[in-house]
């Protein structure tokens, strides 16, 4: 299956850092699937339901933008320049803290807050943001 970034790349860009669900925030689905699988089949609907999540959110840090996309029918995408970018924010719960996975907002000029709930490793992601909007930031 291609990936949506790697097809949104344009010339002489490059993925820098590239951001996932974490399977911890998907604990719940999970265990009920396990758990009702046995109840005729049930537990595949939260099976699928978890592999939907898991592999329809995209996310990365490229040269020269932030690119997300989520949805598996119907999809919704946010690119934005380094440039414009304000700030990404990281939002931790205890699970999160303990399982390292939070919720990602990302706040442009002239754009409302886009929240990525859900997103493994979010300070490693953000750092990885703030390293290439240096280094776009000092090639300029």
């Amino acid at each position: 299956m291609s990936s949506y970034v790697e097809g949104a790349l344009v010339k002489d860009e490059r993925i820098v850092h590239f951001g996932y669900i974490s399977l911890w925030s998907l604990w719940h689905l999970i265990a009920a699937g396990v758990l009702l699988l046995p109840a005729f089949g049930i537990g595949l609907i939260f099976l699928a339901v978890a592999y939907v999540r898991y592999r329809s959110v995209e996310l990365a840090v490229t040269t020269k933008r932030v690119i997300v996309k989520h949805g598996f029918i119907s999809r919704q995408t946010v690119e934005m320049n380094l440039n414009k970018v304000e700030s990404i924010q990281v939002e931790q719960g205890v699970l999160g803290r303990l399982f390292n996975f939070g919720t990602l907002i990302v706040s442009g000029t002239g754009t409302s807050h886009a929240p990525l709930a859900g997103i493994a490793e979010p300070a490693a992601f953000r750092k990885a943001f703030i390293e290439a909007q240096d280094r776009a930031n000092s090639a300029a």
